[in-house]
């Protein structure tokens, strides 16, 4: 159970900074920005990384389960900054295409363009579950 909550600890501090780091920046919180995908560092890197971690140091990194985890966290990670990152790119095109239409209401429905990672922001959220999960390893 001690890899499950410092997952979704985990997953839950990197969504908390990503709301409070854009209401530094902007001087106004976005409550969308607590819960959205995209944006610095990857909160599902970060989980993954932190469960893959904890089962390590919990199971070894010659158990089955580790091996599970750390197969899942890879396919996580590769579609955050693969196939997410092109969805984000696609909807960022289709908002520029729409954006001169002639129907108003149209116009008004933006797509979500921020829904992938780059690889530096998996690679940060990765190594934030490393280090979250060691932590809380040595704290318990």
């Amino acid at each position: 159970m001690k890899a499950f909550e410092i997952a979704v600890l985990t997953s839950i501090a990197v969504q908390l900074w990503k709301g409070f780091a854009f209401w530094a920046r902007h001087r106004r919180l976005n409550f969308r920005r607590f819960v959205q995908t995209g944006g610095m560092p990857s909160s599902h890197s970060a989980s993954v990384a932190a469960l893959t971690t904890a089962v390590a140091l919990e199971e070894g990194m010659l158990s089955t389960l580790f091996g599970v985890t750390f197969f899942f966290s890879l396919i996580v990670m590769y579609d955050a900054a693969g196939l997410r990152r092109a969805a984000g790119h696609q909807a960022r095109l289709l908002n520029k295409i729409v954006e001169g239409h002639e129907d108003t209401a149209l116009r008004k429905q933006q797509l979500f363009e921020s829904l992938g990672h780059t690889p530096f922001e998996v690679l940060v959220g990765a190594m934030l579950g490393v280090a979250a999960a060691i932590v809380w390893h040595r704290l318990l």
